[in-house]
Protein backbone atom coordinates (compact mmCIF):
# COMPACT_ATOMS: atom_id res chain seq x y z
CA UNK A 1 0.00 0.00 0.00
CA UNK A 2 1.33 3.45 -0.97
CA UNK A 3 1.27 6.14 1.69
CA UNK A 4 -0.37 9.36 0.56
CA UNK A 5 1.26 12.51 1.97
CA UNK A 6 -0.81 15.18 0.24
CA UNK A 7 -4.49 15.64 -0.51
CA UNK A 8 -3.99 15.95 -4.27
CA UNK A 9 -1.41 15.33 -6.95
CA UNK A 10 -0.84 18.92 -8.08
CA UNK A 11 2.68 20.37 -7.67
CA UNK A 12 3.29 22.78 -4.81
CA UNK A 13 4.21 26.34 -5.80
CA UNK A 14 6.64 28.02 -3.46
CA UNK A 15 7.30 31.76 -3.42
CA UNK A 16 10.78 33.09 -4.01
CA UNK A 17 12.65 33.92 -0.81
CA UNK A 18 12.48 37.52 0.36
CA UNK A 19 15.52 39.75 -0.09
CA UNK A 20 17.63 40.25 2.98
CA UNK A 21 16.50 43.36 4.84
CA UNK A 22 19.00 46.19 5.15
CA UNK A 23 19.85 47.24 8.70
CA UNK A 24 18.94 50.81 9.59
CA UNK A 25 22.05 53.01 9.80
CA UNK A 26 23.12 54.00 13.33
CA UNK A 27 20.80 51.40 14.91
CA UNK A 28 22.73 49.21 17.35
CA UNK A 29 20.06 46.48 17.30
CA UNK A 30 20.05 46.27 13.50
CA UNK A 31 23.86 46.30 13.42
CA UNK A 32 24.09 43.43 15.92
CA UNK A 33 21.54 41.38 13.98
CA UNK A 34 23.38 42.03 10.71
CA UNK A 35 26.66 40.87 12.31
CA UNK A 36 24.98 37.70 13.59
CA UNK A 37 23.51 37.10 10.12
CA UNK A 38 26.94 37.48 8.48
CA UNK A 39 28.51 35.07 10.97
CA UNK A 40 25.72 32.55 10.39
CA UNK A 41 26.16 32.79 6.61
CA UNK A 42 29.88 32.13 6.99
CA UNK A 43 29.23 28.77 8.68
CA UNK A 44 26.20 27.84 6.57
CA UNK A 45 23.65 28.20 9.38
CA UNK A 46 20.74 29.20 7.12
CA UNK A 47 18.20 28.80 9.90
CA UNK A 48 20.01 31.47 11.92
CA UNK A 49 20.27 33.67 8.81
CA UNK A 50 16.51 33.44 8.41
CA UNK A 51 15.95 34.17 12.10
CA UNK A 52 18.11 37.30 11.88
CA UNK A 53 16.27 38.47 8.77
CA UNK A 54 12.93 38.05 10.53
CA UNK A 55 14.18 39.95 13.57
CA UNK A 56 15.51 42.80 11.42
CA UNK A 57 12.19 43.02 9.56
CA UNK A 58 10.26 42.95 12.84
CA UNK A 59 12.51 45.69 14.21
CA UNK A 60 11.76 48.04 11.30
CA UNK A 61 8.60 49.90 12.39
CA UNK A 62 10.83 52.84 13.29
CA UNK A 63 11.64 53.27 9.58
CA UNK A 64 8.13 54.57 8.96
CA UNK A 65 8.62 57.18 11.70
CA UNK A 66 12.05 58.11 10.30
CA UNK A 67 13.55 58.19 13.79
CA UNK A 68 16.67 56.37 14.96
CA UNK A 69 16.44 53.40 17.33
Amino acid sequence: MTQQTTTDDRPVDLALPLDQPEPVPRCDVCAALARQRTEAEAVGDWSKVTDCNVEIRDHLPHRRRQTPC
